[in-house]
Order: structure tokens, then C-alpha cells, then sequence
């Protein structure tokens, strides 16, 4: 199996976030992975995806990722049925954490109890 093929599905999700800026080659069996993504929440999904295919220490890849907006760790469009617990728990893996969401949108929700599908929020950095 090539590097490049063992490492598809990191490829795949830098196509689905729209990585900018994206360069891929392969030196000497390994692949070279250079991009931009939007913010440090989908750096970090690139990142979980390289070790989950590579090992946390993976000899066969290198990757330079950058972020273009580090001001907030990600924005996210809410869906039906979600709720700022919901949100956080993905996030942050703490339900409770809700709090640090509320305040950062406190500029477009009043109540953390209400949330409407298609708000974006800004989900502070951990």
C-alpha cells in the first residue's frame, strides 16, 4: 500500500473542510501535507485523523497545517434539535461548558435555553 493511500481518508477530510491552499506530495515514502483550514477546531480534526490512520507518532507523514482565524476555535451553524449543551459537549467533551458558549454570543442570544437552527456561534477556544 502507498503512503498516499494509507493516508486517503486525511485527504478526503481536508477536501470536505475545504482546506485552502492545500499541497500534497510523496518524498522517499512519505507524504507531504501542507494546508489552511479555517480554524483551530478543524486543524484538530485533520490532526485526529493523521493518528488515527498513522499512530500518535507516525514516521510516513508530515503535515503543516496552518489556521486562518484563530480568534475563536471554531464557528458553528446550529441544527434542529441541538442545544448548547449538545454543542459544548462536542466541542469540548464537557456538557457543561454551555456557559463559555453563552458568553461568547451573548451578542445574539439572549437566553441559553434558546437557540434557533441556522445561528451561527462562535465557539471559544478551550
Amino acid at each position: 500500500m502507498s503512503v498516499k493511500a494509507k493516508y486517503q481518508g486525511v485527504l478526503n477530510l481536508g477536501e470536505q473542510l475545504g482546506i485552502k491552499d492545500g499541497n500534497v506530495t510523496e518524498d522517499g515514502g512519505v507524504l507531504k501535507i501542507k494546508g489552511e483550514a479555517k480554524t483551530p477546531y478543524e486543524k484538530d480534526l485533520m490532526w485526529d485523523k493523521i493518528k488515527e490512520l498513522g499512530g500518535e507518532n507516525a514516521s510516513d507523514i508530515q503535515a503543516n497545517i496552518t489556521v486562518s482565524d484563530s480568534s475563536v476555535y471554531h464557528r458553528h451553524v446550529v441544527k434542529g434539535g441541538e442545544s448548547l449543551s449538545k454543542i459544548a459537549k462536542h466541542y469540548y467533551g464537557d456538557a457543561m461548558k454551555y456557559k463559555q458558549i453563552f458568553a461568547a454570543n451573548t451578542n445574539i442570544l439572549s437566553n441559553p435555553d434558546v437557540i434557533h437552527p441556522d445561528q451561527e456561534l462562535v465557539i471559544p477556544n478551550p
